[in-house]
Formats: C-alpha cells, sequence, structure tokens
C-alpha cells in the first residue's frame, strides 16, 4: 500500500523494470532543480575543460597545417600515439581517484557533521533562545573546532604520487622508444613523415610528468564538485599554448618542434596553478605511508587499465592504419578523428558529473538520488549528441579548410564527415554510461565488456579497412562507439551489479 510520503516523494523511483529507469521523469530533462543545477554546476565547467586540450591540439594541427601536409601528417601521427599511451595512464588514475576522493569526502563530510553537532548538544556554549554559538558565563567554547581545516583526503595524496612516477615512466618510454613506436604506426624509415614526427613527439614527451600531474589533480578537484578550479587553470595553459604556437614555429623558425615546446611550457603551467590550489585544501603530507591506500587504488585501477589498453588498442590501429594508406589518408583522419574526439568530449562534462553526484550518493545509501542522477545525465548525453550531430554535419565541411588547403586532404575529410556527425550521439550516450557506471564503482564490468567490445572491434577495423579504405576506418569506428554504447546500456538497464536496486 502506497502511503502519501511515497506519493508525494518525487524523488522516488516508479518503475517496475530498470530499464524505464532512461525514460523516467524526461520531460524534466532541462529543467533547473536541485539536482538540475548541480549537474550543470559540475558538468559545463568540466566539458569546457576536457574540451580545452583538444581544442589547442587543434590550434597546434591548424598552425602546422599551413606548414605542409607531411607535416600535418607527421604530427597527427605523434599526437595520436601520444594521447592513446597517455590514456594507459590518465584514464584509471583519473577515473579512480574522482570516484575515490568523492567518496572519502562524502564520508568525512558526514562524519564532521556528526561530530559538530555531538559538540553543539553536550556543550553548554549554544544560546538556547536563538540558537547562535554565543559563550556563556563560566562555559568553555574551542573555537578551534570550528576554524576551517584542509580536507584530509588519503586518495588524493596517492593520486599525486601515482600520478608522478607514471609520468616519468611514460616520458621515458615515449622519449626512447620514438623511432620504432612510430614504425608500428606505420610511418617507416624512408617515410618523409618520420624526422617531423620524431621530433614533435620527443619534444612533447618532455611534458608527459606535467599531464599525469595536472589530470591526477583534476580527478581530486572532481570528486570535490569543483570543475571550475581545473577550468582556470587549463584555460590559463592552453592560452599561453596558442600564444607561443606562431611566436615558436614562424618567429623562431622552430617548425613542429615549436609547436611541441608551446604544448610542453602550457602543460606545466596548468600543473603549477593546481598544485598551488590543492595544497590550500587538502593536506597532501599523510603521516603513514598505509593511508595514502596504493592497493585499493592498484586493484581498481589495474581493471581500468585493462579497459583502457582494449581503448587504445581500438584507437591507435585505426590511426595506424589510416597511415599505411599514405599522407593524404593520415592526415584527413588526423582531422576527422581531432574532432570526433573534441566534440564527443563535451559529453565527458556529464559523465563527470554523473560519476562525482552519484560516487556521493553511494557511498550515502541515497538510491533514490542514484536513480534520478543516472536518468538525468543519461538523457542530457542524448540531447547533446543529436545537437552536436546538427552542428558538424552541417559546419564541418566549412571548417576543414581551417586545417588544411590540400584538394585531396579536404576530399577525404568529407567522406569522413557524415560519420562524424551521426555518431555523435551515441558517442555522448557511450561517454556518459562510463561515468554513470564509475560513478557506482563498478569498475570490474568496465574493464571486461570493454575487452569484448575491443575484440569485436578490432575484426571490423582490420576486414573493413582493408576492403574500404578510408571509409572502412570510420565504419569500423562506428560499431566501435555502438558497441561501448550497448555495454553501458546493458548493466543499467538489466539491473544487475551495483544496480540490482532497480529491480526491488
Amino acid at each position: 500500500m502506497m502511503t502519501e510520503e511515497d506519493d508525494t516523494n518525487p524523488a522516488r523511483p516508479k518503475m517496475k523494470l530498470p530499464f524505464f529507469i532512461f525514460f523516467k521523469d524526461a520531460r524534466h530533462v532541462f529543467k533547473l532543480d536541485e539536482l538540475g543545477s548541480e549537474i550543470a554546476q559540475i558538468a559545463l565547467p568540466a566539458a569546457l575543460a576536457l574540451t580545452a586540450d583538444p581544442i589547442a591540439s587543434l590550434v597546434d594541427t591548424a598552425f602546422i597545417g599551413q606548414i605542409g601536409p607531411v607535416e600535418l601528417a607527421a604530427v597527427g601521427v605523434s599526437i595520436a600515439l601520444f594521447n592513446q599511451v597517455s590514456r594507459i595512464a590518465i584514464f584509471p588514475l583519473v577515473s579512480v581517484t574522482t570516484s575515490f576522493v568523492a567518496e572519502e569526502d562524502t564520508i568525512g563530510g558526514m562524519s564532521s557533521e556528526s561530530q559538530e553537532s555531538e559538540y553543539l548538544e553536550t556543550g553548554s556554549c549554544v544560546n538556547t533562545e536563538n540558537k547562535e554559538l554565543i559563550p556563556q558565563k563560566g562555559c568553555s567554547f574551542d573555537t578551534a573546532k570550528f576554524e576551517p581545516k584542509r580536507r584530509h583526503i588519503p586518495s588524493a595524496s596517492s593520486a599525486l604520487v601515482i600520478g608522478g612516477i607514471l609520468g616519468l615512466l611514460q616520458a621515458i618510454f615515449l622519449i626512447s622508444g620514438a623511432k620504432p613506436l612510430l614504425n608500428f604506426m606505420g610511418v617507416n624509415s624512408d617515410s618523409p613523415m618520420l624526422n617531423p614526427a620524431q621530433q614533435y613527439l620527443t619534444l612533447r614527451s618532455l611534458g608527459a610528468p606535467a599531464v599525469l600531474l595536472s589530470l591526477a589533480m583534476q580527478g581530486v578537484f572532481r570528486g570535490f564538485k569543483d570543475t571550475k578550479t581545473p577550468l582556470y587553470a587549463t584555460v590559463a595553459g592552453d592560452v599561453t599554448n596558442i600564444i607561443l604556437d606562431p611566436v615558436f614555429i614562424y618567429v623562431f623558425r622552430l617548425g613542429v618542434s615549436g609547436a611541441a615546446i608551446a604544448h610542453v611550457i602550457s602543460q606545466y603551467l596548468i600543473s603549477v596553478i593546481l598544485l598551488w590550489k590543492l595544497m590550500s585544501q587538502v593536506d597532501l603530507l599523510s603521516p603513514n605511508l598505509k593511508h595514502l591506500q596504493f592497493g585499493r587504488f592498484l586493484k581498481n585501477g589495474s581493471l581500468l587499465l585493462i579497459r583502457v589498453m582494449a581503448v587504445t588498442f581500438c584507437i591507435t590501429l585505426s590511426a595506424s592504419m589510416a597511415a599505411r594508406q599514405g599522407s593524404t589518408s593520415m592526415a584527413a583522419f588526423q582531422v576527422c578523428l581531432q574532432v570526433w574526439l573534441a566534440t564527443s568530449l563535451l559529453a565527458d562534462g556529464l559523465a563527470v558529473a554523473g560519476q562525482a553526484i552519484l560516487a556521493s550518493a553511494f557511498a550515502k545509501k541515497d538510491y533514490d538520488k542514484a536513480t534520478v542522477t543516472a536518468s538525468r545525465v543519461l538523457q542530457l548525453g542524448l540531447v547533446l549528441g543529436l545537437i552536436l550531430s546538427v552542428i558538424l554535419g552541417g559546419g564541418l565541411s566549412f571548417g576543414a579548410k581551417l586545417f588544411t588547403k590540400d584538394v585531396n586532404v579536404l576530399h577525404l575529410i568529407g567522406t569522413g564527415i557524415p560519420f562524424v556527425a551521426a555518431t555523435q550521439p551515441i558517442n555522448s550516450l557511450a561517454f556518459v554510461f562510463d561515468g554513470v557506471n564509475f560513478g557506482a564503482s563498478d569498475f570490474a564490468y568496465s574493464a571486461f565488456s570493454l575487452v569484448l567490445v575491443a575484440i569485436v572491434s578490432i575484426m571490423c577495423l582490420s576486414v573493413l579497412s582493408s576492403s574500404y579504405g578510408f571509409i572502412g576506418l570510420w565504419i569500423a569506428l562506428t560499431i566501435y562507439m555502438s558497441l561501448r554504447a550497448c555495454a553501458g546500456f546493458w548493466r543499467i538497464g538489466t539491473g544487475t551489479g551495483p544496480w540490482k536496486f532497480l529491480r526491488s
């Protein structure tokens, strides 16, 4: 029998099948209620911060494209290689950090509120008439208990230590193995792309420690539901990159090396800004190493590492196959891929919001909020994807001329545009599903489901690229993103794992 409270509680799920979570309160998708405002305050700055780096890479691409198609293709291979190797370390680190920090901050906040409430109830320093904290005669009032303190978040310290180590390892790996890695990507020793690609990759790899550290810190701020601080830092760094690009490329005549140097400087600037802000909010020096929880990080991070390696192999393999088709194909693929990823990352802002809010809700066991949050961010993701699809379908053909004037490259870009535009709703849902499942700490399912998706996608890439060339690559990538979205849909839609409460 439904009580009056059950009937009037808008947050309580009114569905019998988990599948209906995707349609719950769909008419309120744009409503700026408390949840809508919370999502917007997290998602908008996060989306802008996430797209800032790909946009900076697009600016690099635009400047280098004016030098020539060979340099454009060379930098395209190097950026693809750097980004995919970085993702192997970045994605597990940032995703795990966001969830762990959100949980620890939520539990710590609940503990602090409980202690403060107990102090007020047992203390004699409360004016019972107006409930104000006014010291009464003869009472002992410890003001130190109410002074703002830096948060004690062990996961923040763990993330920085792990991020610094991984950044150094990545730099050493890419610098020492630049030539064989580029050979693997299809840039052979006799290719005109080899020298500029090796120059760009080697120099840009010097910024790997800064990239890993800055993204680890972004994961911490996301866990605090603060995405504005990372946005300000990222914009400051990327504006610096954009200003320095023409200076190093044209004024100092450093070519592709100048673009790499400008990017490295911007990454270290971002790291310094974030570290300065983080040190004012968090106690980063844990008194005991066991509090750093490396075991917890490594266990869940290794699961996501498996997942990211599967994703990385798919994207890297597609770039490698494009490079094997020649510099024209690689240049066109680079432009399409950068636009494809940059716009799709807008949906990652919703994923960040969903992950942070859901991690907090699951820590409190607030399943009502978990349900409505998952519904809202998924619905917003679909709408965002449809909007991006329309914008790219109508505007990318004109915008392609900003990256190159080569007629053959422009022709191939035109071939890829329908795929880039049409897949935006699928991409958006896939990214948001990731954030939702990470918010539920469902890392094992996320890892192993993606391995199966990758196996099927790699087979599609091999067959379709050899049969249909450039178009085949994009058909295979469309299949890949569709399977990713289906994997996320299946977990929640069937009410299994952490979502089994949907069936109760």
